[in-house]
Order: C-alpha cells, then structure tokens, then sequence
C-alpha cells in the first residue's frame, strides 16, 4: 500500500501492533465530532445517477455559509491541493506554524517558497509574502485568532499585493467567528470543511469562498464530479438541518469544555481546548501516547513540538475510560 499521509484516526495500524481488536479501541485522536449527522438512506439515484451541479446544494450552501461565492469541493483537502496551483510560481508563503501538514506540502510541491512562522513574526515578515496562511482555530494547537487580527493582516497584505488564506475547518461551532462575509474581498480565501462539525469525514465535502476568478480557476483544475452524488446530497441534508446544527453546538462546547477541564486537572494550564480537540504539548507525551495505546486509547501523537491531541469521548462509558487511561498513566 502506498501513502504518505499522517492523520489520526489510522486505527488499522495501531490494532495490528499492541494486538487489539479494532472494536476495543476508543479513538479520540481525530478532532472530528463523535456525533454524525443523522443522514436517512440515501436514495438509490445518488447511486445510480451522476452528480448534478444544479441539484439544490449551491443555494442550501448559500444560506449556511452566508455567501452564495462557495465552491463545492471533495474536502478542504482538496482545496489546499488545488490552491496553491492558483497563484503564479515561485510565491513566497508564509504559513503559522504548527499546522495542519498539508498546507506546507501542498504549497511547496507546487515550489513556492514556503516559511513556517509563529505569530509574533507575522508583523514583520508581512511586506515579504505573497501569501499568509492561518488556520483558525488552529489544528492542532487550539490557538485561535480574532477576526479583527485576521482582517488587520488581510488589508496589510493587500497593500503589497499578497494574500490570506484561512482554514476554517473547525469554525462550524462558533460561526460569527469566521471571516466569510456575503460579498467576497479582494485578498481573502477561506476554506470550510463538513466532516468535523457534522461528523461526515467520509463524505468528503467541503467549501471554498474567494472572489468569483479564483474560485473558477480552482473548478478548472478539479476532475469532473469531483464531488459525488452521495456526497452532494448527505451535504444538502446537513447543512439545512439548522435545528440539528444549533443542539450540536451545544453539546459540543459542553464537551469540550468538559474535556478540557478534564485534561487540566492531570496536566496542568499548559492545555489549549476548542470545542472539537484538545491539545497538551509536553516532553513526556511520547510516553503518554505508548501508555494510553496499551490500554486501547488512541491519540494523535505530534514530534515537533512535542504534542498530544485529544479528541472528544462519545459516551459516559468512554469518558470514564479516558480518565481512567489517563489516571494509570500518572507517575
């Protein structure tokens, strides 16, 4: 099998080596939703037939988002892919750092210059980039950044020419937070992804919102129906569900509040917590990580920094479980 992508969530992998059957594991190292959307079946023509563009999803999208400037893709993921084949070569690209991995890939397999930045460089280094981008809250550090930040650094980058991308794949919980406004803005991308808020990963469904020219050059370079006809349709269902969506924002700022509380208490202030995930950096998670898998308990282990993510427990169950992992783990 060949891949190089490094997600959490590879469960397969980790089964086979502490010798755990998959159904014996619980999983909190992705920082998607424990609770999906309840799809109903999905009708036989999604199967059967190819997807259509004008099948209802551009104009449920609109209304979600705010802004009918959306373009449907399989994923953000494809989104980070595609992008950087959008801008002319050679750009030199300035990403917050640490990140989500493929931003940085994606970017420098198309040879733009790509610098890893912290936040307190962004000031600084602002006049040499042609494009900035943030993700916001961040994966998988949790930090997030005012929308006033965020706009001060757009209209600074505009003023030489450049660009600011943000990743809004976990915005869904607090959308008066993102930057998409109904009209686009020159010098502003945002990206928005499904699987996390509604807890549909699979489907593989996400969003772009830019000005009109950019968005018709990224729908050049995707395959026809990139997005497929299940995938359209489970989209149309989930974000018109505003009842579903406003209960899910609830319980998911509960849960993470819970969650963060949780890991405060073994592990200190240097935890960072959105609703979605959790994220401890410490020179023992290594340790950590090893001790928990042993018990079944899957994180998301990171090397530089040294960092654990934890995604939310689903169940009173595995919320005990959790504790009790982490408890045994104690020195």
């Amino acid at each position: 099998m060949f891949s190089s992508h490094n997600h959490g969530g590879q469960l397969r992998r980790f089964s086979q080596t502490f010798g755990i059957p998959l159904a014996d594991w619980l999983d909190v190292s992705t920082g998607i939703s424990p609770w999906a959307y309840p799809l109903p079946p999905v009708p036989s023509a999604c199967w059967q037939r190819l997807p259509e563009s004008d099948d209802g999803l551009a104009s449920v999208a609109a209304d979600y988002y705010g802004s009918s400037c959306v373009l449907p893709v399989s994923g953000s993921q494809e989104a980070i892919k595609l992008l950087p084949q959008c801008f002319p070569s050679n750009r030199r690209v300035g990403i917050i750092s640490p990140a989500y991995h493929s931003h940085q890939h994606a970017w420098s397999a198309q040879g733009h210059t790509v610098q890893a930045l912290n936040p307190t460089q962004v000031a600084a280094v602002m006049p040499t980039l042609d494009v900035l981008v943030v993700v916001n809250p961040t994966n998988p550090t949790a930090q997030c950044y005012s929308a006033e930040t965020l706009r001060h650094w757009q209209q600074t980058l505009l003023q030489y020419g450049g660009c600011l991308v943000v990743d809004e794949a976990f915005m869904d919980v607090t959308p008066t937070q993102s930057l998409i406004t109904h009209e686009p803005q020159a010098g502003l991308v945002v990206l928005r992804s499904v699987g996390k808020f509604f807890g549909l990963a699979g489907v593989r469904l996400g969003f772009v919102w830019a000005e009109i020219p950019l968005l018709q050059a990224i729908a050049a370079l995707q395959g026809d129906w990139s997005v497929s006809h299940p995938a359209r349709w489970a989209g149309q269902q989930a974000l018109a569900d505003q009842a579903w969506q406003q209960q899910q924002r609830s319980r998911l700022v509960q849960a993470g509040e819970r969650l963060h509380t949780l890991l405060q208490r073994y592990y200190g202030d240097a935890v960072q917590s959105t609703p979605l995930f959790s994220y401890l950096p410490s020179p023992h998670v290594a340790d950590i990580h090893q001790a928990l898998a042993a018990q079944g308990i899957l994180t998301r282990l990171f090397t530089e920094p040294a960092a654990l993510r934890f995604g939310l427990p689903a169940t009173e169950q595995d919320w005990l479980r959790l504790e009790q992992g982490i408890q045994s783990c104690q020195p």
